[in-house]
């Protein structure tokens, strides 16, 4: 294989290199996955060791110069060049033939469309665990963590762990990867819940709903939701959730969210 290619700053790419950190990611859910997608592979950094695992493995990659370095370890129909934003569930795993298949999905997630890449996988009722390297300050939200190592609520730990259990796999520095980017990073393991409270068909709803509790985070809830609901119904969820009218949404955990949503929304 030809040395690295030069990093495309456009599409925010920076190649992991540290040995150890590679072998966490890909190991993470080896045993457990039916087949194994990579999102954004590169120049095959993850996908090499991936493909140890011998199971059936396809990527997303944006740039085409990567072709030569993917092909070594991933055939040429699994290897599709496109904008992961424009991914479509049904039709990839039409095209893949795994309907019935329980999906790991890999990616070290480019910086700058972190956040609607993971909205868009949590869709996805094919994919059960995904481990993914994201900028530390994101990775701290979807598990739940202030950078002081505190519990903290926020609109992406609510949306995610609502679907999937959420864990940190491990910190990376910026010296791990080829150029450094100028910040931490986080891989964040998830693993799909089986019994979920909200459904993903109620997923875009509850996001929005999340996205209007969080828009002022240290306000009072009820103030924030009142211009949304009518009086009647908001008194009455406070009431049937215990909830407070003093109460911020930065305060809520998992349960109480959930509780007030399906309470607004029943």
């Amino acid at each position: 294989m030809s040395k690295l290619p030069w990093a495309n700053k456009d599409l925010g790419q920076h190649f992991l290199k540290d040995k150890s950190v590679i072998e966490k990611i890909t190991n993470n859910f080896a045993e457990e996955a039916d087949v194994i997608l990579e999102v954004g592979p590169g120049p095959a950094v993850l996908t090499r060791e991936l493909a140890i695992h011998k199971k059936p493995l396809a990527v997303i990659e944006k740039d085409e110069r990567m072709k030569e370095y993917l092909q070594d370890f991933v055939s040429d129909e699994n290897i599709f060049f496109m904008d992961a934003l424009k991914l479509n569930e049904k039709e990839l795993l039409k095209n893949l033939d795994w309907e019935n298949r329980r999906i790991w999905l890999v990616s070290n997630l480019p910086y700058n469309v972190a956040s609607p890449l993971i909205v868009n996988f949590l869709s996805w009722s094919s994919i059960d665990q995904m481990t993914l390297m994201v900028q530390k300050e994101v990775g701290l939200k979807i598990i739940g963590r202030s950078a002081k190592n505190k519990d903290e609520m926020s609109s992406l730990h609510a949306l995610c762990s609502a679907f999937f259990e959420v864990s940190e796999l491990c910190k990376v520095a910026p010296g791990a990867f080829l150029p450094p980017p100028k910040v931490d990073s986080l891989v964040v393991s998830f693993k799909r819940r089986e019994n979920p409270e909200i459904t993903l068909a109620e997923l875009p709803k509850f996001e929005k709903f999340l996205r209007r509790l969080f828009q002022f985070r240290r306000k009072q809830v009820y103030n924030v939701l009142k211009s949304h609901y009518q009086a009647e119904a908001l008194d009455k969820a406070f009431t049937d959730c215990a909830i407070e009218r003093t109460a911020r949404a930065e305060t809520f955990n998992r349960t109480t969210i959930q509780l007030l949503y399906s309470c607004l929304n029943s």
